[in-house]
């Protein structure tokens, strides 16, 4: 007797042991999530996310002690008309008694005036580590909201990094729970009408949400090699909730279905264990190599969306596998109560003809050629937009106005316009040559007072101990992200230090702020994305020929994929670079796509495609191995799994969309690039280029592995027939 396929005999011993692999399973989930809770979070340091030249500005200013402490500052603005300034001294004074005794902070300054009489700054500094400070804002916020509380008729409003750090956080926080909210309802809803009852539409629900449970625990360990970048937990959750439930839904749809034709429960199990679990490992290795390539990327960000992604991916594969057939076993046909009217006489017959979806594939099946070629060419045409993809990382000026502290923030700068982001000029002197470079920095700074683009404000220099380290801050008084603040850079860059500090020999010279460290990572992502990709494509393609031995499905696999992936970058340049879709979507266009999307994208797409790829072709190979011809295989291939794809593509759909009507930039264009992509796969990949490039290609799809010879029609079986002792793969 042949050896069982792994995936039969857990699924077997699962099934058997029902109570046994439940309460395993429980156990696991409980073990991660308190452990897990236990150890905490690690989160990135400013040291893990430096890249290009500023990343070298920040490392100098930390190694010579001029990083400096974190600074606030409490605003104090009219709600309408002009600004009392007694009233305004008045509430200055209290606000810097209650700060000053704080334990907190280190010093506050004397109020300052705006120039335009609208707003009173006082500003202050924190004890302890810049990096840190959020951690410890909570009690000068609240000192502030007190003072604002006893007076009203004004705005007494604190900003500063770490309190918008706080905001941020608490948004994220906000939106998660949002996502959480409506997701879930949405996927119950969604497999409802997949299944027709109640409790079969729970299942992968459960399942999904324990698995996204434990890998929330499970990366709270691994953030101590791996930290969290500060988006982990929402690509848990939106990962956890897509393939989590896919997984579920393609095992326990196969069940049903060989239920439905007379075969016992344990039979039911491994049949589905031998077919649809074979293809969820395929699958969820499939995901974990491409979200791999992220490590290829070498930073902080990449390698802890790749950590988190690859925990949940595992983990809810895992659970398909053993938890599931525990829970068909002891459920047996109560997983089809209680019955959807309607919806149940519908999805319960696995014998109905499928006629809707043969109706679509019937262009792809009788004209491929033509077919084909429109569709690529469709494709093409939406791909073109995404070689204009212009790179940006999320600035102060993307996180949405409706937080309270970018409103803070937005009237500061107004009023303040020297508080907009600095560049810090960093020079670095060799031995013997501080005075030099000292005074070729003064040379620099007078150069940026006489240029237009930055502001005339005074620039102090910090000096290290040892005298070898300076240190200075200019303003652009205009949003990173604009035109201006780009020249400047530049010209700071290849035009100012080099003609000055660049002049000193061995003197080095650094330009960091927000607009600098933008333009260095997204630098960082456009030079690390072709070796990404070029991993990705090559792990795929050795997956791929080993699991259907065929090179011919492997490289169609890879440029089908290609395809799909690049039409929906194509999609989000054309969403989110314009503003067009700015009211529909609820968000104000940068023109550019967040720095990290297209490469973590690229990952996830590539690994999604490939999750409905391996379904949909085992599917038509299974037919093939029956000796079937390749067209009546491919119909058979896809229609048998169209239901089952279609309502896996909804949900993933439905899931990543709730990410796209989230408040935060980055969250919004990840949901709605991960909802198109999977809409153009499931629908123009899957059911118009996958069938008719199949078709032209008959039996040289499966080189150099072979498949029967057609047999006549009546010989072939409605469905794959398995060995009773052994279970012989015919896939």
């Amino acid at each position: 007797m042949a050896k069982q396929p792994a995936t039969v005999r857990v699924a077997r011993w699962s099934a058997t042991h029902p109570w046994r692999a439940i309460t395993m399973w429980i156990a696991f989930v409980a073990i991660c999530l308190v452990v897990g809770g236990a150890a905490g979070t690690e989160k990135t340091t400013k040291a893990d996310m430096r890249t290009g030249q500023s990343g070298r500005a920040d490392a100098i200013a930390k190694q010579y002690g001029l990083d400096g402490a974190a600074s606030e500052n409490v605003l104090i603005t009219a709600k309408s008309g002009a600004l009392d300034r007694t009233a305004a001294n008045k509430i200055a004074a209290e606000v810097t008694t209650k700060l000053k005794a704080l334990p907190e902070v280190a010093e506050v300054a004397e109020p300052i005036p705006a120039t335009n009489g609208k707003a009173l700054l006082v500003p202050l500094t924190m004890k302890g580590d810049a990096e840190k400070a959020k951690d410890h804002i909570d009690p000068l916020l609240k000192a502030t909201a007190s003072v604002q509380k006893e007076h009203p008729d004004l705005r007494v409003e604190e900003i500063g990094d770490a309190s918008l750090g706080k905001g941020i956080e608490d948004q994220i926080a906000e939106d998660l729970g949002k996502a959480e909210l409506f997701s879930l309802p949405i996927t119950l809803v969604i497999l409802m009408v997949a299944f027709g009852a109640m409790i079969a539409a729970a299942v992968p629900v459960l399942l999904a949400i324990s698995a996204v449970g434990a890998s929330i625990g499970l990366y709270g360990l691994a953030s101590t090699l791996v930290p969290d970048a500060g988006t982990v937990s929402s690509i848990i959750l939106m990962m956890g909730m897509a393939v989590g439930v896919d997984y579920s839904l393609f095992y326990v749809k196969r069940e049903r279905e060989e239920r439905a034709k007379g075969r016992g429960r344990i039979d039911a199990i491994e049949i589905a264990a031998a077919t649809s679990g074979h293809a969820v490992v395929v699958s969820a290795i499939a995901v974990i190599v491409s979200m791999a390539g992220m490590y290829i990327a070498d930073d902080a960000i990449f390698s802890s969306l790749a950590t988190g992604g690859i925990i949940v991916v595992a983990v809810a594969m895992v659970g398909s596998l053993t938890v599931l057939p525990a829970l068909l076993a002891k459920l047996g046909n109560k997983i089809d109560r209680p019955r959807v009217p309607i919806l149940w006489r519908l999805t319960a017959r696995a014998d109905r003809e499928p006629r809707v979806w043969k109706a679509m594939l019937r262009p792809a099946l009788n004209h491929p050629k033509a077919t084909l070629l429109v569709s690529v060419i469709a494709l093409g045409a939406l791909a073109l937009p995404a070689f204009d993809m212009k790179l940006q990382n999320t600035s102060d000026d993307d996180f949405p106005r409706s937080m309270a502290t970018m409103q803070t923030y937005d009237r500061m700068t107004d009023a303040y316009p020297s508080k907009h982001s600095p560049y810090n000029l960093i020079a670095l002197a060799p031995a013997g040559k501080e005075k030099e470079t000292r005074a070729a920095l003064d040379k620099a700074i007078a150069q940026t007072r006489t240029n237009p683009l930055f502001a005339k404000d005074p620039v102090e220099v910090l000096v290290s101990q040892d005298g070898r380290a300076f240190k200075a801050d200019v303003i652009v008084p205009h949003i990173s992200s604009s035109k201006e603040a780009k020249t400047a850079l530049k010209q700071l860059r290849d035009t100012v230090l080099p003609n000055t500090v660049g002049t000193v020999a061995g003197a080095e010279f650094a330009v960091s702020g927000e607009t600098a460290l933008n333009k260095d990572f997204a630098d960082h992502v456009q030079d690390k994305l072709p070796l990404v990709i070029g991993f990705v494509l090559l792990l795929t393609f050795v997956m791929m020929s080993v699991t259907f031995r065929s090179v011919v499905v492997a490289l169609t696999a890879i440029a089908i994929n290609l395809l799909s992936a690049l039409a929906s970058f194509g999609f989000l340049v054309v969403v989110f670079q314009h503003t067009w879709a700015e009211k529909y979507l609820d968000f104000h266009s940068s023109g550019a796509i967040i720095s990290w999307l297209p490469l973590f994208l690229f990952v996830v797409l590539f690994g999604l495609s490939m999750d409905y790829h391996v379904f949909v072709v085992s599917r038509i190979r299974e037919a093939a191995m029956q000796g079937m011809s390749t067209k009546a295989a491919v119909e058979r291939g896809i229609t048998s799994s169209a239901g089952v794809i279609t309502s896996a593509a909804i949900v993933m759909v439905s899931v990543f969309g709730v990410f796209g009507t989230l408040s935060m930039l980055d969250m919004k264009q990840m949901g709605v690039g991960l909802a198109a992509a999977v809409l153009i796969d499931a629908i123009v990949v899957r059911i118009v280029i996958l069938p008719s490039l199949m078709t032209i290609l008959g039996r040289a799809n499966w080189w150099p592995s072979r498949v029967p010879r057609v047999h006549a029609p009546q010989q072939v079986a409605q469905y794959p027939t398995y060995e009773r002792q052994g279970y012989q793969r015919q896939f």
